[in-house]
């Protein structure tokens, strides 16, 4: 079984030194969903909630909320990130929004919780946009798809037909 790296030899909570890592290309592909209702999807996906446009605004969520992952995530390393992109997938059948962010820099440790902290807070301002017309929409699954660079080069999620 792995050992648990944010915790020292005594149990305590701990940020981990990194200093003698490898600089390598790293990146990570997370996603989530978000459910809504018909009438707040079809208002989404015509542009015409009152609050504006909400997927550009919740793409540039998304992108501020990978720049502050370190500030939101307890022992999350400050990150000088290369690149960060946000892909929306409307979902007519479904009502849903596929959310995917893509974070990716040259650093001594991974970009797997800022990819994870983009696609959530991307859904979450989609939900903050919409819950006027749909206070019941649903979040979820938020996972990682996969990611690459450091010790253990490329990882991606069992059963999973993305690239």
């Amino acid at each position: 079984m792995s050992r648990l790296t944010h915790l020292n030899q005594r149990g305590e909570a701990s940020m981990v030194d990194v200093t003698g890592k490898d600089i390598t290309d790293r990146s990570a592909l997370a996603e989530s969903r978000i459910c809504m209702s018909a009438e707040a999807f079809e208002l989404l996906s015509q542009g015409a909630h009152k609050k504006g446009d909400v997927l550009s605004v919740a793409r540039i969520a998304g992108i501020q909320a990978a720049k502050k992952t370190a500030d939101l995530i307890p022992l999350c390393h400050p990150l000088a990130l290369t690149k960060v992109a946000l892909e929306f997938e409307l979902q007519p059948h479904q009502h849903s929004v596929q959310i995917t962010a893509f974070c990716r820099l040259a650093g001594r440790t991974g970009v797997e919780m800022e990819a994870l902290t983009a696609a959530s807070v991307a859904a979450l301002t989609i939900y903050d946009m919409c819950k006027a017309v749909d206070p019941s929409m649903a979040i979820g699954p938020t996972r990682l798809l996969q990611k690459t660079g450091g010790k253990r080069g490329h990882w991606r999620g069992a059963g999973l037909d993305k690239t």
